[in-house]
């Protein structure tokens, strides 16, 4: 299928094994939901000597979060109050990691009028806001760039959108450096497809309903990270990156390959009705979406260009010692 005009697929590069992230001046980090991704980087950065603060939903995440580290916070989007999240006036650098919620949209926009007064007010020089390729919806299998209009069909990606506008008419009147990262689907370590097949998990219904599509983004945690910290590096306003890696592969044969690099290193351990069946029908529809932004303006050379870096990566940290991860992969 011939690119539209100005739409560049991503040229593969090597993965950077021995690529180590940015070593930037510690700052003081606020993730704003720390979720999977959240977590991942916040760990990062305390390794590099940063102050790390994040926010959570419960007591029992707040005890998991603090005893990384990090200074943590229970928190409520739709109904806490940005006066007592202290740690929002003191953070340099601010991680937006909260999905729109059904019926609200995004907590922190439609809850916080005061938002844009706390933030102008504060000590932030980054943000970031953490999307969804999906605002793009169904392109028919073309291939898609930051330019290329997006058409959200489902509710969620619909949010999504109305997301992203909504941070960057915040960040219109700040003085700092702003992003919005626009993820694929995201794997790592505890959550991936040989995690769902290790633990002999059955498909979700969400994970079933993309199993017939043709084409699917994904992008490797470590990944993520890379570019986060290789934004932090320059100075830049309302910019917008996808953030996938370099091979829009059907989900039906990244779980083929996780299947066999189970099968390879534990014989026996996986059950049939795990592994997805190949689709009698594959549907043209979806998308492939070009990182090509991502490599020439932030300089990531990704650690795991392909679902088959990655997935090999995971398979060889696990130890015979060790059980298997306790989540269900969503890749």
């Amino acid at each position: 299928m011939a690119l539209p005009r100005g739409v560049r697929s991503p040229r593969p590069m090597a993965a950077a094994a021995a690529a180590s992230p940015p070593q930037l001046r510690p700052g003081h980090m606020l993730v704003l939901g720390t979720g999977f991704v959240g977590r991942y980087v916040s760990q990062r950065l305390l390794a590099q000597g940063w102050r790390v603060s994040g926010t959570c939903t419960s007591p029992a995440k707040k005890t998991e979060l603090e005893m990384l580290g990090m200074d943590a916070s229970v928190f409520d989007a739709t109904s806490s109050s940005l006066t007592n999240l202290r740690s929002l006036q003191d953070a340099t650098h601010l991680l937006i990691s909260i999905p729109p919620i059904p019926g609200i949209g995004d907590p922190l926009l439609s809850s916080h009028s005061d938002l844009q007064t706390t933030l102008s007010n504060s000590n932030l020089q980054w943000l970031c806001y953490l999307s969804s390729t999906s605002v793009y919806g169904d392109c028919g299998g073309a291939w898609v760039d930051e330019d290329y209009t997006v058409n959200p069909k489902s509710e969620s990606a619909k949010l999504r959108n109305a997301a992203e506008k909504g941070w960057l008419n915040v960040i219109d009147d700040l003085d700092l450096s702003a992003f919005i990262f626009r993820l694929g689907g995201i794997y790592g370590p505890g959550r991936s497809a040989v995690d769902t097949i290790a633990k002999s998990k059955s498909l979700s219904r969400r994970q079933k309903l993309r199993e017939s599509k043709q084409y699917t983004a994904r992008i490797h945690v470590a990944d993520i990270c890379q570019a986060i910290l290789a934004s932090m590096s320059i100075r830049s306003a309302r910019k917008i990156y996808n953030v996938v890696d370099d091979d829009p592969a059907p989900r039906s044969e990244v779980f083929a390959f996780a299947g066999s690099l189970v099968e390879r290193k534990h014989p026996g351990l996986i059950m049939d009705s795990v592994v997805p069946a190949t689709q009698d029908r594959i549907v043209a529809a979806e998308k492939r979406v070009s990182n090509v932004r991502l490599k020439e303006e932030l300089g990531v050379r990704l650690l795991h260009p392909t679902y088959k870096s990655g997935l090999q990566s995971i398979l060889e940290s696990w130890s015979v010692e060790s059980s298997f991860p306790n989540r269900t992969g969503d890749v």
